[in-house]
């Protein structure tokens, strides 16, 4: 029964104070708390503990646990439970903005008990798809592997809407690869990292559940499907790196190449007007007897030569192969860009 009315906002999440006991058979129970402030989060656990005497350490660990945590145990060194808390980023649209929550579960044979599981989440839970999951679970841990399950949906909205960015960031790339497109990039890569790190506990959740139940999972429909879910998950999220890693050497080689065109085209600049800069330096002594100093037209002499010396310089550069194809890309891309167009006006014709 709710025994709570309060309403606070912790991490960015809206908690109610509430204290559920959720019962699907006679083989296991559910056991739904809400502690969103120091004073009910220690009036829960004093309650749990008079509840649940073999929850005590576990209990003593939550006020210490900031981050994801889990741990197997053995009662009487035979039974299992699993132990920890979560944190994870509550997302139900694309464009919803992301909230961060953390949430503490406990589980063996006959009891699950989560505190502070998000509203978000307990609706998806209650709705029929999910009670009539539950209510063919046979054991608490299989209610975990359901509750477990549901919370991965918000990391497949959360790839949804990385997806959506990455496509709009390659599109930008392929059009035009400007300077703050890095910038983008190294976002996205940050973004992944985010998701990527709030799914490890889900890997570390799988190992556990081999370590504390053995073969008894080796055909659980629950455990299966979460197992397929994490998996679908992790393929994910290798694919994304590498999409990344490609859109970074992809912009490094691009920036290479201009580089490298830049400084080409210096060069050229530079060699084609060495005669020019020898001629003024020459003509620019301070002698009385240089060469053609006291003609009239000795300044029209030695314009011509310089720009004689210009042109047989680039010519010799441009026979030798060194001016590469600086003067023939503007060309050659309007000559593509023109045969793009034409191929698309015959298609509309057709």
């Amino acid at each position: 029964m709710n025994t709570g009315v309060d309403i606070v906002d912790v991490n960015k999440v809206k908690l109610e104070a509430r204290r559920d006991k959720v019962v699907y058979s006679e083989d296991w129970q559910w056991w739904d708390w809400v502690a969103p402030d120091q004073e009910s989060i220690t009036d829960a656990l004093k309650e749990l503990t008079g509840a649940f005497p073999d929850m005590q350490y576990w209990l003593n660990k939550i006020p210490e646990v900031e981050s994801n945590y889990l741990s197997v145990r053995f009662i009487n060194g035979t039974e299992p439970v699993i132990f920890g808390s979560l944190l994870y980023a509550i997302k139900n649209e694309k464009a919803d903005k992301r909230k961060d929550n953390q949430m503490f579960f406990y589980v063996d044979r006959h009891n699950l008990v989560t505190l502070n599981m998000d509203n978000n989440t307990r609706d998806i839970m209650n709705t029929d798809e999910r009670s009539q999951m539950l209510q063919k679970c046979s054991e608490a841990k299989d209610g975990m592997f359901v509750l477990f399950r549901a919370v991965l949906h918000y990391y497949h909205v959360g790839m949804d809407h990385f997806e959506m960015n990455l496509r709009d960031l390659e599109r930008k790339m392929e059009s035009r690869n400007a300077r703050t497109l890095m910038d983008q990039i190294l976002a996205a890569r940050f973004e992944l990292l985010y998701w990527s790190n709030l799914f490890i506990p889900y890997s570390e959740l799988m190992a556990a559940a081999h370590e504390a139940y053995l073969d008894e999972i080796k055909d659980n429909r629950f455990f299966q499907q979460l197992q397929h879910r994490v998996e679908r998950m992790e393929r994910l999220f290798s694919h994304y790196e590498k999409e990344i890693d490609t859109l970074i050497s992809i912009d490094n080689a691009i920036s290479g190449v201009r580089g490298n065109e830049i400084m080409k085209t210096l060069t050229i600049v530079t060699a084609v007007f060495i005669p020019a800069t020898a001629a003024g330096a020459i003509w620019g002594m301070n002698f009385e007897n240089l060469p053609f100093i006291d003609n009239p037209w000795g300044v029209v002499l030695v314009l011509v030569l310089i720009i004689i010396s210009m042109i047989s310089m680039y010519v010799w550069l441009m026979m030798k192969g060194w001016t590469g194809d600086l003067l023939k890309v503007k060309s050659s891309q309007s000559s593509v860009e023109g045969k793009q167009s034409s191929g698309a006006t015959e298609k509309r014709k057709t």
